[in-house]
């Protein structure tokens, strides 16, 4: 079965997720992210320690019709301005290496390569009094400088304590004591139509507030057009180039998540990591300086009754007639711990961890919430026959994130 199942790549769900995303700009979705100007972009941690030396927390009132207000007015000052640069070479294109190239240019042909610096801008919020802050990872990634700029106007040499590309979260720390800080709060239970409220520095326009509503919740990465183990939330307050970073807050002033992506081809989209997957990787990242993601090395795709009917029909698989659900495996990576396990194209996932999965993002979701090295049991339907395999996960491959 040589297959063209490969030719339904295009709808599958990798667990071989990651890749960098474009550095430090907007982060704009299926556009360029690169520019030689500051454009653009910056989030993560553990709860902010709330200490006696900090201000008292006024909560915000939910019938103050000042609430939008109210909560600039608590997280504002823990919001700041990240602006990052890295230095890259320029290679000579090979055909100016041509001897005789070079005698016809003469002394204006390229010889070496030339340097080139690109900048970028972006938001980020701070977690803890001593200078923990979270932004995006796209924002910092590869960057030889990271300043910080604070509200009040002060501004701190930023190191880039980690960067997670899979997840987009990176962390940062600046020398620094008693700093306003932001409240955590929880996307958990989060509704379409609740109050969303973004504060960042879009297109260098420092402490600039947009305000809408939560649009929709739990939008898969395939959804939303990019490559990360991240379910998002989606708001239609604007978010532009340079809010990548910063805090999508609630009405009552909680960040609740990151502010990442934008659709370059559309208007009133924008879309955050939920708080709770940007905490857990920062601690990961203030704690270890990287990330490691649970992996299994498969290709795999929803079932759907019109899927399966095309794979009996063109395939000459033969699937489960009573199955109407699960997920489908149509590669199965060499050398990897679903080889390793005898995972098989063709086998259906029904189940992981005796929780059973619909979709391919149920069962990354479930991959991603296991460790490396720990036994997955995934309940399978091979040719009809439902048996359970373990599979122990590795980390995620460096040379997939690149």
């Amino acid at each position: 079965m040589g297959f063209s199942l490969k030719q339904l790549g295009i709808y599958a769900a990798f667990l071989i997720v990651g890749g960098s995303a474009g550095w430090a700009g907007g982060y704009y979705l299926n556009s360029e992210n690169r520019s030689d100007r500051p454009e653009a972009v910056p989030a993560a941690l553990e709860s902010p320690a709330q200490e006696s030396s900090q201000p008292t927390v006024r909560i915000v009132e939910r019938n103050n019709p000042n609430f939008i207000a109210d909560a600039v007015e608590q997280v504002g000052p823990a919001v700041v301005r990240i602006d990052s640069s890295r230095t890259i070479a320029s290679r000579v294109p090979d055909a100016f290496q041509n001897p005789l190239l070079r005698r016809f240019f003469g002394d204006e042909a390229p010889s070496m390569p030339q340097e080139r610096t690109e900048q970028g801008t972006g938001s980020g919020f701070i977690l803890t009094p001593d200078g923990r802050l979270m932004t995006n990872a796209h924002v910092v990634e590869g960057a030889d400088t990271v300043t910080v700029t604070l509200k009040d106007g002060r501004t701190f040499d930023g190191e880039v304590v980690g960067v997670d590309p899979v997840t987009d979260v990176a962390v940062i720390k600046i020398e620094a004591t008693e700093l306003p800080t932001v409240r955590i709060g929880s996307s958990q239970n989060l509704v379409p139509g609740q109050w969303a409220i973004a504060i960042g520095n879009p297109l260098g326009l420092d402490n600039t507030v947009t305000a809408g509503i939560i649009s929709a919740t739990e939008r898969s990465s395939s959804q939303v057009g990019v490559d990360k183990r991240v379910r998002f939330i989606q708001t239609d307050a604007a978010i532009n180039p340079g809010n990548s970073g910063g805090p999508l807050l609630n009405d009552q002033g909680e960040v609740i998540g990151v502010n990442t992506a934008i659709r370059a081809n559309a208007q009133g989209l924008g879309f955050a990591i939920p708080i709770e997957t940007a905490q857990r990787i920062a601690d990961q990242l203030f704690a270890n300086g990287e990330v490691q993601h649970p992996y299994l090395g498969i290709q795999m795709v929803d079932l759907t009754p019109e899927l399966k009917e095309r794979i009996s029909q063109e395939e000459g698989l033969a699937l489960d007639a009573n199955l109407e659900k699960g997920v489908l495996i149509i590669e199965v990576m060499q050398d990897t711990p679903a080889a390793q396990a005898g995972l098989q194209q063709g086998d259906v996932i029904l189940k992981v961890n005796d929780t059973s999965v619909e979709t391919a993002v149920d069962v990354q979701d479930q991959v991603e919430t296991s460790s490396v090295g720990e036994v997955l049991e995934l309940e399978i339907n091979r040719n009809g026959q439902v048996q359970t395999i373990q599979v122990r996960p590795s980390a995620f491959p460096a040379d997939q994130l690149g």
